[in-house]
């Protein structure tokens, strides 16, 4: 038996095409969709919400992936922007009366619009600066979130009105998990198109070189704002849904926390990957469940994973699924900084 890792790879199985069809990635997305689907139905009801909340952060991870893995942008206001989405589906819903199938929209619409704000002065960036910019917006949005007392209510927060899913015959927690994963389903889908599109392959070229994608007649202004666009979007849904989940409002859930927790699940996912940063967010979501009775130790844990990631293995997970599952491939996964 051969133990060249290529032979024993995806490669080596390409004389068994019935196999790599069996075990490719579509059945394992439908595998995946099948188990998020009974979940609720089968666990407990603590199992359910942690499934919930691994579903909202595989929707933060693939936007952030958008601006990340896929147009290249160092950009670190994911953590902001899914505040503001939540902020507004809560203050519409507790000041507004809002109904919440308006306020989550409503959120998700406020949260790209704030986006693409930011993108314009973030267009003069690049890089390291980039970066420190976007981590500065996430500090301003905090600390507005803390001090405007008179519209956040400050530190204290407050707590939601009951979302209610009596019209389709649902509890609170049942009814919010199935919409969550229905949303999760079509933007994931929604994702992948975008990936394949004339846009996505506009978004690789920005990454790799700014010069040449010039040259090949890509707006650089106008891709890199509908980037900001596109992940801001996904983060606002998010925020809203996250809120709905936990039922309050408090700053404190949109610390610089998030900046780690989110650009872990995408780089430990792979930069590029929609599927890497799937997997990703439901590792993260995994091992902060695990340790959640040592809260003191989750930033250490995720910041050593992440570390590792970056030295050992930095094509993610996405890169170890191209290697060792048959019928794996995405197109512009960027395998350890290589291009792909």
């Amino acid at each position: 038996m051969s133990t060249d890792p290529e032979r024993s790879g995806p490669s080596g199985l390409m004389a068994l095409p019935w196999l790599a069809h069996l075990i490719g990635r579509r059945t394992i997305f439908l595998a995946g969709l099948a188990a998020f689907a009974v979940w609720p139905l089968v666990f407990n009801p603590y199992l359910a919400y942690a499934a919930n909340l691994a579903l909202i952060y595989i929707l933060l991870a693939v936007g952030l992936n958008f601006i990340i893995g896929f147009a290249g942008q160092l950009v670190f206001a994911n953590g902001a922007l899914m505040g503001i989405g939540a902020y507004c589906t809560g203050l519409l819903m507790y000041d507004g009366g809002w109904p919440f199938w308006l306020a989550l929209p409503a959120g998700a619409i406020l949260a790209t619009v704030i986006g693409l704000l930011v993108a314009l002065p973030a267009l003069r960036l690049q890089g390291l600066y980039l970066a420190l910019g976007t981590v500065a917006f996430t500090q301003f949005a905090l600390w507005v979130f803390i001090h405007w007392e008179a519209v956040t209510y400050g530190n204290a927060g407050f707590v939601l009105p009951p979302v209610s899913f009596e019209a389709i015959g649902l509890g609170k927690d049942m009814g919010l998990y199935y919409l969550t994963l229905l949303l999760v389903v079509v933007f994931v889908a929604m994702a992948y198109r975008i990936s394949r599109s004339r846009v996505g392959r506009a978004f690789i070229a920005v990454r790799e070189s700014e010069v040449a994608a010039e040259a090949l007649a890509i707006d650089l202004t106008v891709y890199k704002t509908v980037a900001y666009g596109v992940s801001a979007l996904y983060a606002g849904l998010a925020g809203g849904l996250f809120t709905a989940l936990l039922g309050v409002v408090v700053p404190e859930s949109f610390n610089l926390f998030q900046i780690v927790l989110q650009f872990s699940m995408v780089i430990i996912g792979g930069l590029g990957s929609i599927a890497g940063a799937i997997i990703g967010a439901i590792a993260l979501i995994s091992l902060q469940e695990l340790l959640r009775g040592f809260q003191e130790v989750q930033e250490i844990a995720f910041g050593a994973l992440l570390l590792l990631t970056l030295l050992f293995f930095p094509g993610g997970i996405a890169a170890a699924l191209k290697r060792w599952v048959p019928g794996w491939s995405e197109t512009h996964h960027q395998d350890g900084g290589r291009r792909p």
